[in-house]
């Protein structure tokens, strides 16, 4: 699978693109997608508003980590893996047997968005398996990004030349396409443009890039770590004006 959102949309962590500093080996995301096309060319690619998108394929498809993509009011998000407790989240939400985890992901997102206050950790927190799921709001134009914190499921991300934000399961395609500006998108992690990334397991915590450099002090690569020292002021809101910190303290304190 593979989605590029414009730098406007997308707004990726500037430590994406510290590797890539004095490179130009980048591509634009239209040189990307038309890469994963030429690799898996009966993909299906969606083009989304403003010149995003996204595409699917089950080309060398692992059975335990499946791909699907779904389109429900203007929501779209593809979702690779598998719930272990898909039956649970069905009747909690209300959906019929037939509803897949990207109905499902998609219907959470709506509570989150709709029907808050509901900090987002606390609804990723509830999806017991091993995924990696992408949603955009075409109507708010919000993305949200989440992966298991096992990092069960392949899932990178990166800058691509103009500075949108691309993501993948294949890391050749995120290789190829961003250089070196890019990573693993780091486990147990939300991302949701203007609010950033955050952990679903430590909400007032801050996640921190870290640099990997050599002996010269090139930096190799970054990765993303909670940094358990220092505490955010608060949550940002999502469709409410309630706290959604004073409901993640809550909620860390009871151990939830």
């Amino acid at each position: 699978m593979l989605a590029a959102f414009a730098k406007a949309i997308g707004k990726p962590p500037e430590e994406l693109r510290l590797p890539a500093m004095g490179f130009n080996n980048s591509k634009t995301p239209q040189e990307i997608v038309e890469s994963f096309r030429s690799v898996w060319p009966e993909s299906a690619v969606y083009n989304l508003p403003h010149g995003n998108f996204m595409a699917l394929s089950h080309e060398d498809e692992s059975p335990k980590h499946p791909r699907s993509i779904v389109v429900l009011d203007d929501i779209f998000c593809i979702f690779v893996g598998a719930l272990e407790n898909i039956a649970d989240l069905r009747h909690h939400y209300g959906l019929p047997r037939q509803a897949t985890e990207a109905m499902i992901v998609i219907e959470a997102y709506k509570v989150l968005r709709d029907r808050a206050p509901y900090p987002p950790d606390q609804v990723v927190r509830h999806l017991d398996g091993k995924f990696a799921f992408i949603i955009f709001d075409a109507r708010t134009f919000t993305l949200f990004i989440a992966r298991d914190r096992d990092g069960s499921v392949e899932f990178q991300w990166g800058m691509a030349r103009d500075g949108s934000l691309i993501c993948s399961d294949d890391p050749t395609i995120i290789k190829e396409g961003c250089g070196q500006a890019c990573g693993n998108f780091p486990p147990g992690c939300i991302f949701i443009n203007g609010s950033g990334l955050t952990n679903f397991d430590h909400p007032l915590h801050k996640v921190r890039g870290v640099v990997h450099e050599d002996d010269s002090g090139n930096i190799l690569s970054v990765y993303f770590q909670v940094d358990l020292y220092t505490k955010i002021p608060s949550i940002p809101r999502t469709g409410s004006a309630a706290n959604w910190a004073d409901a993640a303290a809550a909620a860390e304190v009871k151990g939830e």
